[in-house]
């Protein structure tokens, strides 16, 4: 839990400072983009996106939504016997506390099943495009000359970022580690 604790903020300040296919601003898609984006995947038509195309914009801002519900809910979540509470569950009254587990509990099946979905997009983008998206993801490169123009091509960011980054998501794990002991 503490491990994604530090993730998450990772992830939202490399989405402000980060090269620019992972800028959060990119995440946000027109609805008339993304319908002829479904329209043409439909038709099997496919032009590769460096970064998020807008269906995977979309899933990467329900992935985000529900590690951030998991994440904040089980700071503070408690378990009936007490053993397995939170850091911060001790900030909170039991039935809060009880509560929170609820949607902790919730909230990861929705986590599971985004998971199962993004792994079944990257499989079909693979079997009927003979897109792989798996390198890209890893790697932060992706070759070829067809790919939509209003992203950069250079996926690179100084150390710096990186450890700006980085930085911020300690202070956060430690802060949370802090408040809870």
């Amino acid at each position: 839990g503490l491990i994604l604790l530090g993730l998450i903020p990772y992830r939202l300040v490399w989405g402000l400072i980060g090269p620019g296919t992972a800028r959060l601003s990119r995440l946000v898609t027109r609805p008339g983009t993304l319908v002829a984006y479904v329209r043409d995947l439909l038709a099997r038509r496919h032009r590769p996106h460096l970064g998020h195309n807008p269906v995977g914009s979309l899933s990467v801002i329900a992935m985000l939504l529900a590690l951030v519900t998991q994440v904040t809910t089980g700071l503070f979540a408690v378990d009936v016997d007490g053993m397995e509470s939170g850091p911060l569950a001790s900030k909170v009254s039991f039935e809060t506390g009880r509560f929170l587990a609820d949607i902790h509990e919730t909230s990861f099946n929705v986590l599971l099943a985004l998971i199962v979905l993004h792994v079944a997009a990257i499989a079909a983008y693979l079997i009927f495009f003979r897109d792989n998206l798996v390198r890209p993801m890893l790697t932060g490169r992706r070759s070829g000359s067809d790919f939509a123009p209003d992203v950069p091509a250079d996926a690179r960011a100084p150390w710096l970022r990186v450890l700006i980054s980085a930085s911020l998501a300690f202070a956060a794990v430690s802060a949370v580690w802090n408040i809870g002991n």
